[in-house]
């Protein structure tokens, strides 16, 4: 595997291209050497300016042409949409060519993205689409907690009716497989009820009874070392607390607040189950602040620290 790891540089108009560059400048000069970011020059001089870093670009940017760079910061536009997804489909191209060993992709705006022309519900789902793969989960990491998704970016209702026995089994798995790779032998995993106290035997629906729980019975037959359904309320306590090295939550908000409120500007984001790996920063395009240089790039530092350790087959702890 390559140990070259490619940011992508996201939203043009976003803060994107600062943190880009603003972990570029911190790298050590063998680092920036295993490093690409795929996205458009003229744009990075202009947050290099923004930030007023010392770095060098020339060698570190896949260059791809955007009309009109650089474009006004903060404005939401489908001319900096199509960009974000150039950007991410010349990184796939070259991981799927092993050119590059992970891509780590800054923030992309949902809205600029479908006025583009390109209707994804986010990363996620447009890498799905780019390698042809069948599935793909998020995994929020964290020093103390991690956490993957039975479903994202959907409606509540429609995450309710996607927490079906067979998904369900298939987000243990496949998380229970990645916490194996980054060097847990055999993970402690949590699974979060989707009612209130996993519907009180009823009382408060019985999905928990009929859908998750022969999902947790399948995957201990397995020898997956697997608890629940685990009221919500209770279980990332629990496990923020060190009794689970993961929770699978049955939906975005579900597991997007713990991870949110214990670690807010470390978490990462991780791809699961693509034929390529991606890390990710976890936060948004913050257009109100972009080209102003303030922007904390602490979670892209964070992103690109679990890639390398991905690339370099070490274990992660965050």
């Amino acid at each position: 595997m390559s140990e070259i790891i490619g940011i992508t540089m996201g939203d043009p108009a976003g803060v994107g291209p600062e943190i880009s560059v603003k972990a570029l400048a911190e790298m050590s000069p063998e680092d920036r050497t295993r490093t690409r970011i795929y996205g458009n020059r003229a744009t990075l001089e202009a947050a290099k300016a923004a930030i007023g870093a010392d770095v060098d670009l020339e060698g570190a940017v896949v260059d791809l042409p955007v009309e009109g760079a650089p474009l006004p910061w903060g404005k939401l536009s489908p001319v900096a949409g199509d960009a974000a997804f150039r950007f991410i489909e010349a990184a796939v191209r070259d991981a799927e060519a092993g050119r590059i060993g992970c891509i780590v992709t800054a923030p992309i705006n949902k809205e600029a993205l479908n006025l583009a022309g390109h209707h994804y519900d986010g990363h996620t789902g447009m890498l799905r689409s780019l390698t042809g793969s069948q599935a793909a989960y998020m995994l929020l990491a964290s020093e103390r907690l991690k956490v993957i998704h039975v479903s994202t970016h959907v409606s509540l209702q429609d995450a309710i009716r996607r927490a079906t026995t067979e998904r369900v089994l298939a987000t243990i798995r496949a998380g229970h497989a990645h916490l194996q790779r980054i060097g847990y032998a055999s993970p402690r995993i949590a699974v979060a009820g989707i009612n209130p106290h996993c519907g009180e035997n009823g009382l408060f629906g019985t999905e928990d009874d009929d859908q998750i729980a022969p999902a947790v019975a399948q995957a201990r037959a397995e020898g997956i070392d697997v608890q629940g359904p685990i009221s919500a309320d209770t279980v990332f306590h629990r496990a923020y607390s060190g009794a689970f090295d993961l929770v699978v939550a049955q939906y975005h908000d579900q597991g997007h607040i713990p991870i949110k409120l214990v670690a807010f500007d470390t978490a990462v984001n991780v791809s699961v189950e693509l034929p390529i790996d991606r890390t990710s920063v976890d936060h948004g395009t913050a257009f109100d602040i972009a080209g102003k240089g303030i922007a904390d790039h602490g979670n892209m530092n964070s992103a690109i620290a679990y890639a390398r350790k991905l690339v370099a087959g070490k274990k992660v702890n965050a």
